[in-house]
Order: structure tokens, then C-alpha cells, then sequence
């Protein structure tokens, strides 16, 4: 590649600098060395100037002609000229020390050398130190103070940089933010230190908050510990702190719901520290501190997977992902693309959402040979054209209508894309010969009050039965909400308090699960290595949460008070929505699985004739039937479906126009049927 002339200039210019650089500690050293010999010169001979007239001469100029180029190689061999003066450490110190011992050595060795040599040539040696015992012992003493000297001398010098930079520089700055550090062990110390050498810029730490005993009131860098955590709302208050700065790498999200509670109302921010995974010999720096998110309060232990049955599945193979542009769908791609698939074939209707997740594979995975089609799950034809030439040996199914409010407004559309589309894949895929489909399903499906999650229902029925009709392997994993996925509360709360509020809860006892994306997107993976085919796994989603509690959390870590700064507004349970989500159906239980979170749903087994009946009756309302026919054929078919109150305006597609004599559908012969 030909370079500019501009390039070329802008390297010729940090090319002159960094000679000069080196020229100016090369010489800075030098003083340093001559200026630590003649201290231990003075030091040895009790700082007598009448004796320096004697010593100066005799022993201090000569010794100085050997000190220097020894010290000067040593130091430059051990890279202590390009080591950095500003960000000076501990370590930089003991390699100073390092350096000024083996030096200190090579002089005394280049010394005893030359005077030997000259001794036994020319019958006289270099230094003549005279006959007397107190002579001898002096001189003897030089060179360890000269060691001494030369530590104390350069390692002062480099210090004084650094409290140049980080105290004498930083003068008084109103806009500081003042922080206090929750956790005075090691984290939090490399933090304080970290903030210190870059105060000037952003923060002044007003002290620390431990639960250790023997550390309250002490000091760190001469910090204070403040008190225990249990104080932090009342210090938070009294040092007019604007944000609490969490360096506990460990910390639970009990501890930090704990830490977000006590601080309600105070109008304080907070941030964290990454995890001890993400730090790098515990060195922690500004860069890497983030703000505390609400996953951080409803998070759980890290997932452990069993990555070689995960491996086995996917490494080297072909796997296929419905819906791969949403938010689960886009999750699943990127865990899959971390196993080195053969080809990962990317399948969505929205063709924005598609290339979006397309580009971000291609950018961080360039080695990953994936394929997007935009197509419709309802699309048979579409449907049989890409399996038959991708030929993939997996299928995870996320494509889905979820919404619960809006499936009620729309049951045939839910019909549509949650039962036809399901059944349309799952026949395609058998017809191809794929082995294994992975269908997500919802906890929504357990005791349905909607739309939506009775569809979701019907479908995981069906592929139930189809499992045991062929010889492909259907395995549905069940979970409830995830934090951050498009449309859930927890983007919308986010909306809602950049705009000023209010933040709208349906119900104060409204409860759901959660989990992160990547969470349920890995256990995904890891349940659908489970089974041999027809299973229902339900993913364990620890304790459910209030959504009002949600919102005060979000309220806080915010930094805003709520009936100050906010308002929650409660609006009513909408259409379909239960106010606490069941994981299994009542009567029924889970069992567990070599997974400890992973259950299996010991299910009913369906009338297989009787459910086609019903799903055929279904498709055909989908276009035009009023709500009340479409709930009916529903509870026929799910019989623990208890539908909501009717909704008040029903949409297009539910008044009442006559239904088509056959579905406009492509239907190949359901396997099976």
C-alpha cells in the first residue's frame, strides 16, 4: 500500500519524538546516577566538605566514569527508559530496584576488574585510597549507599511525576462528580487509584463503604472508609454523592438490589465494575466501569453449559433459524455462530431485522458462512425450496407472534403465524429429513387466559404428536420473559423515563419471570441436545418479580426519585394478561433433568385425529371470524384455556365477514395426518 505524503510526515513527527523521548530519560538517568553517587559520598564521609576536596577529585570522578555507562547499559537493557513516568506503579519500582542492583553489581565488577588489571601491569591501582582503615571502611561503604541512593533517587523521581499529574495538576474542577466506592478490597482500590490518576477529568472520591470489620475509618490512599453498606443511603445524603461506584466483581444481584435499594430516593447513580472474567490482573480502569443495569438486580448465577453435546450438535453442521432477526431469534444466531457451525441459514420476514443480524454475523464472525432468505413461515413452497437445498441438520424455531394485547386484537393472526406457521415448518422439516427441531415456546402456554399463549399452545400439541408420526426429533423449550427483548416492559420503561414519565404498570400485583437473552438463548441450545423427541422442557426462572418493584428500580438506578422526578400510573390489565404467569399446569409437575436448570414437563398425551380436526377448523377461521367462534374452537381444543373478557373494538380481521370456502395456503400431505 503507497503511503501519503501526509502519512508520511505524521510518522517522521512521532518517529523525532520518540527518539527525543528517549534521548531526554537517557540523560535524566544519567544526572540521576551521577547525582546518587556523590550522596553516598557525602553520606560516607558525614557530609565534611573539607573532605570533599580530597574524595571529589581522587574517588568520586573516577568511580563516576565506571557508574554511569554501567548503569546507563543495565538500565537500558532491563527497557527502563521506555517504561512510563506518569503511570508509575509498584511493579515499575521493583524493576527499578531490579535494575539498580544488577547495575550497582556491574560497576562493582567493572571497579575490582580494572583495579586488578592495572594493579598487576603497570604496579598501581585506580583509585589510590590510602593506607588507613577508616579510609578503607568508607570507601567499602560507597557503593551500597550508591545502590541506596540510586532506588531512592530514580523511583523518587518517577513518583514525583506521577503526583504532579494526579494531585499538583488537577486543581479545583466544579465539574466533578463526587462517587463513593462500595467495596475497599482489591478492586476498589485499583478503581481509587485509577480515579485518582484521572481526577482532573471526571471524578473526586469522597470514600469507601466495607462490611469488614477491621476496615471502617481506615485509610486507602488516604480515603477514608466512610462505614458498612448498611450506611450508604445516609452517606450518600451527607457527602452530596452524585454516583455510588460498586467494585465487588462478585457481587450477587442480591447484594446490588440490596445496595439500589437502600439509595431510593436519593437521586444517586450507579455503576459497576466488570466481571473478575473480564479483568485483567486485576487491574481495573475508568473505561471498563458501566452502569448498573436492571439485569445486574434480576440476573442469575451464570449458566453452565455442556458444551460438547452442544458441539457435537451444531460444529461442523448446518442449522437453521426461524424468526432469526428478533430478539431471541438474533440471540439464538449468536450463540450458534460461537460453536462453529458448518453454515448457520438465517430465515425472516422483516428483511430490515434480517440484514441487520446478516451484518452483524458477517462483522463478528467473518469466518461463519451464513445465508439469510427473507420468507414467510406460512410460505410451504418457500419453505420446502430452502430446506431441500440447505439441507440443514437443525432447526430452531423462533419465529412467533408474542404480544399478548395485540394477539387479542388480532387472534387471526396469532392463528396464522404461531399454529399454521409452526405446523408449516415442522412439516417442511420432515419432509426434508432434518433430524432435530427445536421449537420456544412460552409460559404463557400453562393455563392460557390469551390468545396468544393458547396458539402457542395448539402448536406445542402438535409438534408433540408429529414427533412420534416421524423420524424427526421435536423438542419444545418453554420459558418466560426476557429483559431487553423489543416490545417487553423493560425498553418501554426506558422510553418512558427519558420522556419524563409517567411509567405505566397495568397492575400493582402484576408478577412475572425474567431472564436475560443470552440466558435463555444458551439454555435453548442446551435443552435441545435433551431428549429424543416430543419432550416439553421448561427452563427455571428463578423468583418472579413485580413489575411495579421493576419500575421503581429503574426509577432509582436512573438516578430520579419517584413523586419527584416520576410517577407510576397504573392503567389496568389488558386484554389476556394473567397477573402471575405459571411455569406448569396445575395438577401436573415438572421433573428434573441432568440440567439443574432445565425441568421437564411430564405432559398429557393428545388425540392426535381430534387436534387436526380442531387445527383445521381454526385455519379456516383465521380470516374474518369474530373473537367469540375463534375462543370457543380454542377451549374445544385446550381445555384448560380460560379466555378474558371480550375486548372492547375488535380489529379487521375479527368482524364479521365470511370466511373463504379453503385456505389460500399451500399445504403438502402432513406427515403423519
Amino acid at each position: 500500500m503507497v503511503r501519503s505524503e501526509q502519512e508520511k510526515q505524521i510518522e517522521a513527527r512521532e518517529s523525532f519524538t520518540i527518539r527525543h523521548r528517549f534521548l531526554f530519560s537517557v540523560v535524566l538517568h544519567g544526572i540521576l546516577f551521577a547525582f546518587a553517587l556523590f550522596s553516598a559520598f557525602l553520606v560516607a564521609w558525614n557530609f565534611s566538605f573539607r573532605a570533599m576536596q580530597y574524595w571529589f577529585v581522587h574517588l568520586y570522578l573516577p568511580l563516576l566514569l565506571l557508574a554511569i555507562p554501567a548503569k546507563l547499559f543495565v538500565f537500558h537493557w532491563t527497557r527502563q527508559y521506555d517504561a512510563s513516568w506518569r503511570y508509575v506503579s509498584l511493579r515499575d519500582l521493583f524493576a527499578v530496584s531490579s535494575a539498580s542492583l544488577i547495575s550497582s553489581f556491574a560497576f562493582l565488577t567493572m571497579y575490582f576488574a580494572i583495579d586488578f588489571v592495572l594493579a598487576l601491569i603497570l604496579g598501581h591501582k585506580l583509585i589510590d585510597t590510602g593506607t588507613g582503615e577508616l579510609q578503607r571502611l568508607r570507601q567499602s561503604s560507597v557503593f551500597g549507599l550508591d545502590v541506596a541512593a540510586t532506588i531512592a533517587f530514580v523511583c523518587g523521581a518517577k513518583i514525583l511525576v506521577r503526583f504532579y499529574h494526579e494531585e499538583l495538576q488537577a486543581g479545583v474542577a466544579s465539574d466533578f462528580q463526587r462517587v463513593l466506592i462500595v467495596g475497599a478490597g482489591d478492586s476498589g482500590e485499583a478503581l481509587l487509584r485509577e480515579i485518582l490518576r484521572m481526577r482532573p477529568h471526571r471524578y473526586e472520591c469522597v470514600g469507601f463503604v466495607d462490611d469488614r470489620v477491621h476496615l471502617p475509618h481506615g485509610l486507602i490512599h488516604g480515603t477514608e472508609v466512610l462505614g458498612r453498606t448498611e450506611d450508604l443511603a445516609r452517606l450518600c445524603q451527607e457527602h452530596a454523592v452524585d454516583e455510588v461506584l460498586i467494585a465487588i466483581p462478585s457481587a450477587s444481584p442480591k447484594l446490588i438490589r440490596e445496595l439500589v435499594g437502600q439509595c431510593e430516593g436519593t437521586n444517586v447513580l450507579f455503576r459497576t465494575v466488570p466481571a473478575i472474567s473480564d479483568l485483567i490482573e486485576g487491574r481495573v480502569t475508568v473505561s471498563q466501569i458501566r452502569e448498573v443495569d436492571i439485569a445486574d438486580l434480576l440476573g442469575r448465577e451464570e449458566v453452565e453449559l455442556d458444551t460438547h453435546k452442544i458441539g457435537a450438535q451444531l460444529r461442523g453442521k448446518i442449522a437453521l433459524v426461524t424468526g432469526a432477526g428478533g430478539s431471541i431469534g438474533s440471540e439464538m444466531c449468536r450463540q450458534i455462530a460461537k460453536f462453529q457451525p458448518k453454515r448457520l441459514v438465517l430465515l425472516e420476514q422483516a428483511e430490515n431485522n434480517l440484514f441487520e443480524i446478516d451484518w452483524e454475523l458477517r462483522r463478528t464472525h467473518p469466518e461463519l458462512d451464513t445465508v439469510p432468505y427473507v420468507a414467510d413461515i406460512v410460505d410451504r413452497v418457500r419453505l420446502d425450496t430452502i430446506l431441500q437445498y440447505e439441507k440443514p441438520s437443525v432447526v430452531f424455531h423462533a419465529a412467533a407472534h408474542k404480544h399478548v394485547p395485540m394477539m387479542e386484537l388480532n387472534p387471526g393472526e396469532a392463528i396464522k403465524n404461531n399454529v399454521t406457521g409452526t405446523m408449516t415448518v415442522a412439516d417442511a422439516v420432515v419432509a426434508a429429513g432434518v433430524s432435530r427441531m427445536v421449537v420456544i415456546s412460552t409460559d404463557k402456554a400453562v393455563n392460557p387466559t390469551s390468545i396468544m399463549g393458547c396458539t402457542k399452545r395448539v402448536a406445542e400439541m402438535y409438534v408433540q404428536g408429529l414427533s412420534s408420526r416421524s423420524g424427526t426429533q421435536f423438542v419444545t423449550v418453554r420459558f418466560g420473559n426476557v429483559l431487553g427483548s423489543s416490545g417487553s416492559v423493560v425498553p418501554i420503561f426506558r422510553e418512558q423515563i427519558a420522556k419524563g414519565g409517567p411509567l405505566t404498570v397495568t397492575h400493582p400485583e402484576m408478577t412475572r419471570y425474567f431472564m436475560t437473552i443470552p440466558e435463555a438463548a444458551q439454555l435453548v441450545l442446551q435443552a435441545g441436545t435433551m431428549g429424543k423427541g416430543g419432550e416439553i422442557y421448561v427452563l427455571h426462572m428463578g423468583q418472579p418479580v413485580k413489575i411495579v418493584d421493576l419500575a421503581r428500580d429503574m426509577i432509582t438506578l436512573s438516578g430520579l426519585t419517584l413523586g419527584t422526578d416520576l410517577e407510576i400510573k397504573f392503567t389496568g390489565v389488558r386484554p389476556g394478561e394473567k397477573l402471575y404467569e405459571e411455569l406448569m399446569s396445575t395438577g401436573e409437575h415438572v421433573g428434573d433433568t441432568s440440567h439443574p436448570k432445565i425441568g421437564i414437563w411430564k405432559h398429557r398425551v393428545e388425540d392426535w385425529d381430534a387436534l387436526l380436526e380442531g387445527i383445521e377448523d381454526l385455519k379456516k377461521m383465521s380470516d374474518g371470524c369474530p373473537n367469540g367462534p375463534i375462543k370457543a374452537k380454542l377451549a374445544e381444543i385446550v381445555p384448560e384455556y380460560r379466555p378474558g373478557p371480550p375486548v372492547e373494538r375488535e380489529t379487521a380481521d375479527c368482524r364479521s365477514v365470511p370466511a373463504p370456502a379453503a385456505s389460500q395456503v399451500h399445504e403438502a400431505e402432513r406427515p403423519g395426518a
